[in-house]
């Protein structure tokens, strides 16, 4: 190799290395506010990146795949200008092994929900792009998390997919949280916000051979046992459509699909999820300021 032909193929370090780790399938992360968690990325080119780009949370479940969960979506991210955040939420962060802490978006005191939107301000301000909404996917405690986050921040979403929850929380002033919403103000400080709710499409995924209820049904003494707590329905199916009409008794327009022949599978719900967001990011790039994004065929 000529001395000519090495300085043209020699590249700042710093340049190559962001080209290689913070573009594309991203390494790790540590989020700077809590370095207990972290989280990976699918970034779209740089050429590409701007004002259109959107977020989209992708909410790991129990067993933790959350690079597999960002891997699924970076071609939908590609072509559909998105930046995918994946988290993690590790098992025992207090040290006591508890698997589900994120899911009821509170553990002695460490707020996932402010988490997550702090995520998105720190990916936000690194590639430049809004962080005022974000749509947000999750499977199985995923899920839970994401049906929870639309109660307490749904001015924060473009669109959410509720992903087979094994428990939901329902919008219900005569039960406490995480049963109901009664004390959610006392407990988070924010009151639920209908109007607000009723202006974020939500889609809601489950398979309808989804009925193994050995992980979901809440026993007294359990962890996460109160009272109601299997009151929505025995299976994930059942759990689901409870959610959905409690949604759209709220105002909320929510596209429910009951998947035939699929079980517990978070890969084959993700295609559902992304088809969703792909026809409100369709919507939304359309709409002129003040319209409200309606679904086309909710079901």
């Amino acid at each position: 190799m000529s001395p000519t032909q090495q300085t043209t193929r020699t590249e700042d370090p710093a340049s190559r290395g962001t080209a290689l780790y913070d573009y594309g399938s991203t390494t790790v992360f540590t989020y700077a506010a809590d370095p207990r968690l972290v989280y990976c990325l699918y970034v779209p080119p740089a050429t590409v990146v701007g004002p259109e780009t959107r977020i989209v949370v992708v909410v790991h479940g129990t067993d933790r795949p959350f690079m597999s969960y960002r891997d699924w979506f970076a071609e939908f991210g590609r072509w559909n200008n998105c930046i995918i955040l994946a988290p993690l939420f590790p098992v025992g962060v207090f040290g006591d092994g508890n698997r589900d802490g994120y899911k009821y978006m509170v553990e002695q005191g460490l707020r996932y929900d402010l988490a997550v939107l702090g995520m998105v301000e720190e990916v936000a301000a690194k590639y430049g792009v809004s962080s005022e909404t974000v749509g947000m996917w999750g499977y199985s405690g995923g899920g839970h998390f994401c049906n929870r986050f639309l109660l307490l921040h749904p001015d924060r979403l473009w669109a959410v997919s509720i992903g087979a929850p094994g428990s939901v929380t329902l919008i219900d002033d005569s039960r406490d949280f995480w049963v109901g919403t009664r004390d959610m103000e006392e407990r988070f400080g924010i009151a639920v916000d209908r109007a607000a709710i009723a202006k974020v499409p939500v889609s809601i995924i489950v398979g309808k051979a989804d009925v193994e209820t050995w992980e979901i049904t809440h026993r007294p003494g359990s962890r996460n046992w109160m009272e109601g707590a299997n009151d929505a329905g025995a299976t994930r199916p059942e759990r689901a459509q409870t959610l959905a009409q409690n949604l759209r008794d709220a105002g909320a327009e929510v596209r429910l699909d009951i998947v035939p022949n699929m079980s517990h599978a978070a890969l084959k719900g993700a295609p559902f999820a992304m088809e969703f967001f792909a026809e409100v990011l369709t919507s939304l790039r359309a709409a002129k300021p003040g319209d409200v994004v309606s679904l086309s065929g909710a079901r």
